[in-house]
């Protein structure tokens, strides 16, 4: 549409208040088509959300007319003036008589001709206005209003009437356009001549109900909100009151004597200084924030970035890190992506509304509200969008959904998985380089820089800070919410992966990095996952993995639990739970380990099945544990079980659900190598009833739950069975009772304490 703007220039109220009453006798009279009158009535009758959007689409409208004649101009550049002379400036201006109720805009763009007005202010152009009042008659639904275009004519939510002056190169007549959206509108030559020289003024009789556009504050807020990017300047003109001094202020003389003269005399040499407001007229620059993704990135600095960072999130710190970039090929779009310091606190809140992208068609603001161009898992990134083909509504109000949106949406997250990439690889590059330089170096060399840096102190340590393991702390919960949620990119979030290990010295390692480290014969990816990291080295499973030289990635994120249910593999190894089974390595399963298995077990077959006799339904099987610990006996989960800490997780998610219990299976590992385990088997071999025996095997199998991070299911019984217990080994009866307390003898003095003590008590029962 062809753009349009509202400024009357000084003094232009007046004459348009003078020609209001002639208009309808000199002007042409015009009807609007019949689909244009539908929507009028629509906009103006519905209820209506969002108001706001008039003075975006004015301002926007101002912008394409200023860029059309800017290009016109670079073939056939002219020099057009108005009648007093002054040439038309290539910005946008907002001015305000509040007095009178008038919001005025305008441009020095490309303007119109009689024909074009009418044309494009009285029937239907190409703005979805049609479509707009055919699905509104269909379904009489207020709630349509925002999926049509509404363009200019949005202007009427707030106006009661609107006159528009415009004056165009191919006319040397200024024309005017008025209506009151009442059926009718008027077309004649604007009595003041022309004032413009080129460009387009509109303005605006506000409506009682809305005066909040007569004010400063918000339209300064509106105009920043969605124009902030525009190329051209916006001027808000701006009401200031100042304090002016008035000279020569003479006071009136009485009669008086003379001691009276000479007081009158120096106090008029010492004359006060008065002073009066006098109220005056600025023009503010709106938009001052420039659209730097719009500039090559070579000619962005980090200051630039900084900066344009904080004015479009209101974070008061520097972004972790950025990528700017153009996309070209079947979608064109311009994009700078940042990525926060700190992880935002509504992140995780679902019912908190998360803006992080601002998208833009040709740097006009239309929405941070739109969730589709990021999954959820990435919500924490921040920047803005900039597209040229980007399908809009006239209205500019929801985006429809499209082939192009999912391109863009597409190219968004292979992007912002790139950046997050470069971050870790620029960690690994350095370390690289570390290595590189420390082996061309001598050993004096070492030392030398050695007690250099440790001079420098703390400030050399976080110069050479990582950025990615920060990154992982603050980010990590979305990157594995990712990998479950977005099977498209698994691969991708999948080397973005970093985990603690046994053998890491509490730096966090990759994926690529533990396969690269794995000992000869392994070929299994082990991990563990618990509540924290001391807690996972503490367990029998994890011993035996560090006694046999393996690594073990400790994943301590109730997440973790789903990322390895969807995580089954990576780079052809297997990932292997230590807590559903022990690891293996190659020449475990060679023909004389087998036949020593089978006869190992033939010997301890009993064992097993008095322990599953004793235990009943507590564990599923018993079995000789293969690994390498000097616990008793460990409890571990079955290969398509529930593990203990998920049981844990899932307990958590389920409160308030009554009577609901996960169902949990347990497997029972005999190290029949530990003493008390092979006394439990020598005393069974003798007697199956053996008390002791029983009691122990009962206790030996609560600690081992507790070690492997499953509760006791029954306290009351696992408490007596420890008095039972330590009664045994302190040879006492198990069934002794309390002892019986003895009477203590008191000296003379202790007797008489307590009767004052007893004569007291009534005291104080009376206070």
């Amino acid at each position: 549409m062809i753009a349009l703007t509202v400024q009357l220039s000084a003094g232009s109220e007046d004459v348009a208040a003078d020609v209001a009453a002639e208009v309808e006798e000199v002007g042409e009279k015009h009807g609007f088509q019949a689909e244009v009158s539908k929507m009028l009535d629509i906009i103006i009758n519905a209820l209506y959300t969002n108001r706001d959007i008039f003075l975006r689409e004015v301002i926007s409208n101002a912008s394409d007319a200023l860029d059309k004649i800017r290009f016109l101009y670079l073939t056939e550049p002219r020099a057009p003036k108005n009648k007093d002379g002054e040439e038309p400036k290539m910005d946008i201006r907002i001015k305000l008589d509040k007095e009178n109720r008038i919001l005025t805009v305008s441009d020095g763009g490309v303007g119109m001709t009689k024909g074009e007005l009418v044309a494009h202010l009285g029937s239907l152009g190409s703005s979805g206005t049609k479509d707009f009042a055919e699905k509104m008659q269909e379904s009489s639904d207020a709630g349509m209003i925002g999926q049509f275009g509404v363009g200019f004519y949005s202007v009427f939510l707030v106006a009661d009437e609107v006159r528009v002056a415009t004056k165009s190169d191919d006319s040397d007549t200024q024309w005017v356009w008025k209506s009151k959206a009442d059926g009718d509108y008027y077309v004649y030559e604007d009595p003041r001549g022309d004032t413009l020289g080129r460009g387009t003024e509109i303005q605006f009789e506000i409506k009682k109900d809305a005066e909040e556009y007569l004010d400063e504050s918000k339209l300064r807020e509106i105009a920043q909100r969605y124009s902030e990017f525009i190329q051209f300047p916006i001027y808000l003109q701006v009401e200031k009151t100042e304090k002016v001094k008035v000279e020569n202020v003479e006071k009136e003389k009485t009669e008086s004597t003379d001691d009276e003269d000479v007081a009158v005399e120096e106090e008029e040499e010492e004359q006060e200084d008065v002073f009066e407001d006098v109220v005056t007229h600025d023009w503010e620059l709106l938009n001052v924030n420039k659209p730097i993704w719009q500039r090559k990135s070579e000619d962005v600095s980090e200051e630039e970035y900084s900066s344009f960072y904080k004015a479009i999130t209101k974070d008061y710190r520097d972004p972790m890190y950025k990528t700017h970039f153009s996309a070209e090929g079947e979608v064109e779009f311009r994009s700078l992506l940042f990525i926060p310091s700190k992880s935002p606190n509504e992140q995780w809140d679902m019912n908190q509304e998360v803006k992080n992208i601002r998208l833009y068609v040709r740097r006009v603001f239309i929405t941070d509200d739109f969730q589709d161009l990021l999954p959820r898992y990435l919500s924490f990134i921040k920047g803005v969008v900039d597209s040229d083909d980007l399908p809009l509504n006239v209205s500019r109000e929801l985006l429809q959904e499209s082939r192009i949106l999912k391109i863009i949406k597409k190219k968004l997250i292979r992007k912002a998985l790139a950046m997050m990439k470069d971050l870790a690889d620029a960690d690994e590059d350095s370390v690289k380089d570390e290595d590189e330089e420390a082996e061309e170096k001598t050993e004096a060399e070492q030392e030398a820089e050695k007690e250099a840096a440790a001079d420098k102190g703390d400030e050399e340590v976080e110069k050479k800070e990582k950025k990615y393991p920060k990154f992982w702390e603050e980010f990590g919960k979305s990157i594995r919410l990712g990998l479950i949620e977005d099977g498209t990119n698994r691969s991708r979030l999948t080397k973005l992966l970093r985990y603690k290990t046994t053998a890491s010295d509490d730096n966090y390692v990759s994926l690529d990095q533990y396969v690269d480290r794995m000992i000869e014969g392994q070929k299994d990816i082990y991990f563990l996952v618990g509540e924290s990291v001391e807690k996972i080295e503490e367990s029998p499973a994890c011993e035996d993995a560090v006694k046999r030289g393996l690594e073990v990635l400790l994943m301590t994120d109730a997440i973790d639990e789903y990322v390895v249910g969807q995580l089954t593999d990576y780079s052809g190894h297997k990932l292997v739970n230590l807590a559903k089974e022990a690891p293996k390595l190659e020449g475990d399963d060679d023909k004389q380990a087998k036949k020593v298995d089978e006869k190992r077990k033939e010997v301890y077959q009993p064992l097993c099945d008095w322990f599953k006799e004793l235990l009943a339904d507590k564990v599923t099987k018993v079995v000789l544990t293969k690994r390498k610990t000097t616990a008793p006996m460990v409890v571990s989960s079955p290969a398509h079980g529930m593990t203990a800490n998920m049981m844990r997780i899932t307990k958590g998610q389920t409160l308030g659900r009554d009577g609901f219990q996960p169902e949990l299976k347990r497997v029972l590992e005999l190290n029949h190598l530990n003493p008390v385990v092979d006394e439990i088997n020598k005393r069974v071999a003798v007697n199956k009833d053996d008390s002791q025996a029983k009691d122990t095997a009962k206790i030996l199998y609560e600690v081992a739950s507790i070690q492997s991070g499953f509760e006791v299911e029954d306290a009351k019984d696992f408490a007596g069975l420890l008095d039972r217990m330590l009664k045994a080994g302190l040879d006492l009866e198990p069934d002794a009772g309390l002892v019986e307390e003895e009477e203590y003898e008191l000296d003379d003095e202790e007797e008489e304490d307590e009767e004052e003590e007893g004569e007291e008590a009534p005291v104080d029962e009376e206070l």
